[in-house]
């Protein structure tokens, strides 16, 4: 075998190679493959840059142009709240606002970190809460994020100088609430803030976005979506920093919101949250046992033909404007208005005409009173003794006045409020056939007792009206271990008390007011309300129209015997006019014929020492004029006392600012 000769055409042999390397037919085919595919992809970057630059230049100019414009949002100016003469209860004030798009902040952490910190310091706002506020909106990045309100024009000034070390914040025209008359029915009116995140999920179908104010509590937030307006659009040109660098053009204006106009009138409101804080301090200074503590109350005072509210006060209260703008939580707490806070305080934000629920004492005898005479077990001038006290199986159930000792008629036993003859009716109610069920908590629920008034402010209470039934589901083995058998029992002093609106019993302002309304109006059971109309704002000096907004519902009636509210009324003016009327001393001199009710109410209260005790709540209720009431007034002073003392008097001078006359004390008060 011939040695092999080697040739320059090849590389030098490889033992692992099964043949040398050399160009090959195959290599040659794949070099030349991924030639073709190289000039291939040259030729598609080739055509691609041809229509970008030629075919379709001219209109990806026009984007590039339009994705330099920036939509904003334009605040509407929310619509006024007015009394009932037109008198403005809360209206706007102009202002400006900061506000930050999440999108333009820097990119890098230390550069928007700085940013943040900056801005912060600018605005008085703490770091943490600037960095909480940008992170709850951070699923939202399109939306721009408020962080002060109400700012001085010279802040604003100072941030659009120096844009360049803000890239992302804004200066904007906002609408602030302003509060003319203060305090004045706050809890009416309530307030408003931004929406938070669980109001935008359930509100978000309805044109609500993150950043809107709305009404949080009141009528501000039962009828915001009139009040609310609805936003513009405008549009702003901004560099590739996002600065600004022209004009913001407005491309759809915004619609300010429509007026609500109350029933309240501003006259009698005030004549009522001023009658509270002199009831109050009668209470304190009558030397009474505990009255010391009495510290709050509400008044309640409508129509009784329709239940237009013409005042609805609470105490203590607060001002709305401290959630304007910035809110400071140091504000809140000294307020009253955070949980830390609010029990010191006796809880300023609770709203006690619809929210907080009491035993009514003697202003329920009335209830009893007709609910008896529809049952027939008691007869208008049937006399029942009067005496110091009543003693049944065993018990001994005492009257305000121990020495009282006679016979009454119903309109007298009223007048007087002697407890031992509506005793005697309260066992009669228990002597009734079980298969008829509680006659006395039907009545009393068909006069709007046990549930909700459906006044239109939101949240109420529904206060108690005890049953057999509620006290078997509510002492059980359970929740009362040691006595439950017992507890669950409906006994005879269940109705004893319950006939003089004492025990388990819990009403609320509101609840009464609505029943000496039915009294009024020949019993006819009212839904209180407060909207009178909704109007669309004026426009080129015409008047807005009247929004068309479902009317309250009518007056119900409840099938009262007329006989029967004749003698109650005709009780209820002797106990304001008759020689020993326990508020006689109070209404006697009005030169309006008014008519009602004392009551004076044990609760059991913790004052705060930790050792719970009795206290009376002082009650009054009625209205006038006694032959054609336009007015129920219900005065409530916790812990005052007699209703006599406390409540009555705060009751008059609703009544004189509403009629415009003046009263005087004619004697010594004698009341329970």
């Amino acid at each position: 075998m011939g040695k092999r000769v080697a040739s320059r055409r090849f590389l030098p042999p490889d033992p692992r190679a099964e043949e040398p390397y050399r160009l090959t037919p195959k290599l040659a085919l794949r070099v030349g493959l991924l030639g073709m595919l190289a000039i291939a992809v040259f030729a598609t970057l080739f055509l691609r840059l041809w229509s970008l630059q030629i075919l379709n230049g001219e209109q990806l100019l026009r984007a590039a142009q339009n994705n330099q414009l920036r939509d904003v949002r334009v605040q509407a100016p929310r619509g006024p709240i007015l009394d009932r003469n037109g008198q403005k209860l809360v209206t706007n004030v102009p202002g400006l606002a900061v506000q930050v798009r999440i999108t333009d902040l820097p990119k890098r952490r230390g550069l928007r970190l700085r940013e943040i910190r900056a801005l912060a310091r600018l605005v008085q706002v703490p770091v943490s809460q600037l960095g909480n506020t940008l992170r709850r909106h951070r699923n939202d990045p399109l939306t721009p994020v408020k962080v002060k309100e109400n700012v001085t024009p010279g802040l604003a000034f100072y941030v659009q100088e120096r844009a360049e070390d803000f890239p992302g914040v804004q200066i904007v025209r906002s609408y602030l609430r302003y509060y003319p008359h203060r305090e004045l029915a706050a809890h009416v009116l309530g307030y408003v803030s931004e929406i938070s995140g669980a109001q935008l999920k359930a509100l978000g179908k309805q044109g609500y976005r993150g950043g809107d104010t709305i009404g949080q509590t009141g009528i501000e937030s039962r009828y915001d979506q009139y009040l609310r307006g609805a936003p513009g659009l405008a549009q702003l040109r901004v560099d590739s920093l996002g600065r600004p660098i022209g004009q913001v053009t407005t491309k759809t204006p915004p619609h300010s919101g429509n007026a609500v106009r109350l029933t309240l009138d501003v006259k009698v409101q005030k004549a009522a949250e001023d009658a509270l804080r002199y009831g109050i301090d009668r209470a304190q200074h009558s030397g009474c046992s505990g009255c010391w503590y009495s510290n709050g109350g509400a008044i309640v005072a409508l129509d009784p033909r329709d239940g237009s509210i013409r005042a609805l006060a609470s105490l203590p209260t607060y001002r709305p404007s401290l959630y304007v703008g910035r809110v400071r939580r140091s504000a809140l707490d000294a307020a009253g208005l955070t949980p830390r806070s609010a029990r010191s305080m006796n809880y300023p934000a609770l709203d006690r005409a619809i929210q907080a629920a009491y035993p009514p004492g003697s202003t329920f005898k009335p209830v009893t009173a007709l609910a008896a005479m529809q049952e027939h077990i008691l007869q208008p001038f049937e006399s029942l003794p009067c005496t110091g006290t009543y003693v049944k199986n065993g018990q001994t159930f005492k009257n305000w006045d121990p020495f009282v000792n006679e016979a009454m008629t119903l309109p007298t036993a009223l007048a007087r409020s002697c407890d031992t003859y509506f005793y005697q009716v309260g066992y009669r109610f228990y002597g009734m056939p079980a298969d008829r069920g509680p006659r006395l908590q039907a009545w009393a629920s068909r006069f709007g007792f046990g549930h909700t008034t459906g006044v239109d402010l939101g949240s109420e209470s529904p206060g108690l009206l005890p049953t057999p039934d509620w006290r078997k589901k509510t002492f059980t083995k359970k929740t009362d271990p040691g006595h439950w058998q017992i507890d669950r029992l409906w006994k005879p002093g269940d109705s004893i008390q319950l006939a003089i609106g004492q025990k388990d019993l819990l009403v609320t302002p509101m609840q009464m007011a609505r029943f000496y309304a039915l009294i009024a109006n020949g019993g006819k059971l009212v839904t209180p309300h407060l909207l009178e109309d909704v109007e669309q704002p004026s426009s080129n000096g015409e008047p807005g129209r009247v929004v068309p907004t479902a009317p309250p519902p009518a007056p119900e009636p409840t099938n009262i015997d007329a006989q029967a509210l004749a003698v109650v009324r005709e009780g209820l003016y002797e106990a304001t006019h008759s020689a020993l009327g326990t508020s006689a001393a109070i209404f006697g001199s009005f030169p309006v014929p008014i008519s009602g009710k004392t009551g004076t109410a044990e609760k059991s209260i913790d004052p705060g020492d930790g050792y719970p005790r009795n206290f009376n709540q002082s009650w009054w209720c009625g209205y006038g004029p006694s032959d054609s009431p336009d007015l129920v007034v219900c005065a409530l002073i916790e812990n005052g006392g007699h209703g006599g003392d406390a409540a009555a008097p705060a009751a008059l001078k609703v009544f004189e600012a509403f009629f415009g006359k003046q009263a005087t004390q004619t004697g010594p008060i004698h009341s329970d």
